[in-house]
């Protein structure tokens, strides 16, 4: 069987083929001047879909580094605090060590007393530092932790302060400060309370006052100081994880925009380059089927 092509048939497929060209040159040109090999959905499904997944885990990324960031602020401002009643507690040491030495006599006990009052309220100033106006070792709590000019009672509480650093990871950033050094109430043993006996003795005058000072006192003090010294290494040591997890995020975030760009981002060369190749392809087809169309029953009857 054989089928009889006329020239309605070649003229419509010669149609047909140029509309194609056409449209596979004007992609190429959208994509040449966008500079997206994806401009919509239907270019690539599979591609639209891969690429939402990566600026998703892009989303995920910079929250996670906001997070790092935020809680690298809490860490400098809870290390500069610790620093802070460190100083004080130094300075209180010295002038435990200067009163037990008994050299000045009464005078000089009532005079370092005096300063050693003044340096309980720098301690519990210190205690209310705040990052981003939250106290940062109140706990969970937003209540100052302690009133410099009052009691030693603790207004915080014993909960944590996370951030998400990453998928599923998840790190404390405030320190328990009152549990661990400062104390809670008088009685307890803690800093304020060696504090606060340290005073009481300075004042009492009596043998055994002296003798608690050169010490019990001094050895409690320095037993405190230890545990602030803990304190302040760990808070150090969440700061330097806290900086590896960022240079982590970054090498993770400039690995998931590379992808990102491969599956989105056209290739400026390649496509100039097809957008040439295409273009010479539709300008030859326009001149041969220019010579196809134009055949008609008139040129065969002159």
């Amino acid at each position: 069987m054989s089928f009889r092509i006329t020239s309605g048939m070649m003229s419509r497929t010669v149609l047909r083929d140029l509309q194609a060209g056409q449209l596979r040159l004007a992609a190429t040109y959208e994509q040449m001047t966008s500079g997206k090999q994806i401009t919509r959905p239907s270019d690539d499904p599979y591609g639209t879909t891969r690429a939402m997944h990566l600026r998703t885990e892009l989303s995920q990324i910079a929250q996670s580094k906001r997070n790092v960031s935020d809680a690298q602020g809490w860490q400098q401002a809870s290390d500069s605090a610790l620093q802070g009643i460190s100083d004080a507690v130094q300075r209180a040491r010295v002038l435990l060590v200067g009163a037990g030495n008994d050299a000045g006599g009464q005078s000089a006990r009532d005079a370092a007393a005096s300063e050693i009052d003044q340096l309980i309220k720098t301690v519990k100033g210190a205690a209310n530092a705040t990052y981003a106006g939250v106290p940062v070792f109140a706990g969970a709590s937003t209540a100052r932790p302690y009133d410099p000019d009052g009691t030693d009672a603790f207004s915080g509480d014993s909960g944590s302060v996370l951030r998400t650093i990453g998928t599923g990871v998840h790190v404390t950033v405030n320190a328990d400060l009152a549990g661990r050094v400062l104390g809670q109430a008088g009685g307890d043993g803690k800093m304020l309370d060696a504090l606060r006996t340290i005073v009481q003795h300075l004042r009492g005058g009596t043998a055994a006052d002296a003798d608690a000072l050169r010490t019990t006192d001094l050895k409690g003090l320095d037993t405190q100081l230890d545990a602030l010294s803990g304190l302040r290494a760990e808070v150090g040591a969440t700061g330097t994880r806290l900086i590896s997890a960022s240079d982590r995020l970054v090498e993770v975030e400039e690995a998931a925009t590379a992808q990102r760009s491969g599956v989105e981002e056209a290739d400026a060369a390649s496509t100039m380059i097809a957008y040439a190749t295409q273009q010479a392809t539709y300008q030859a087809a326009l001149k041969a089927g220019a010579g196809i169309v134009q055949a008609s029953l008139m040129d065969f009857l002159r």
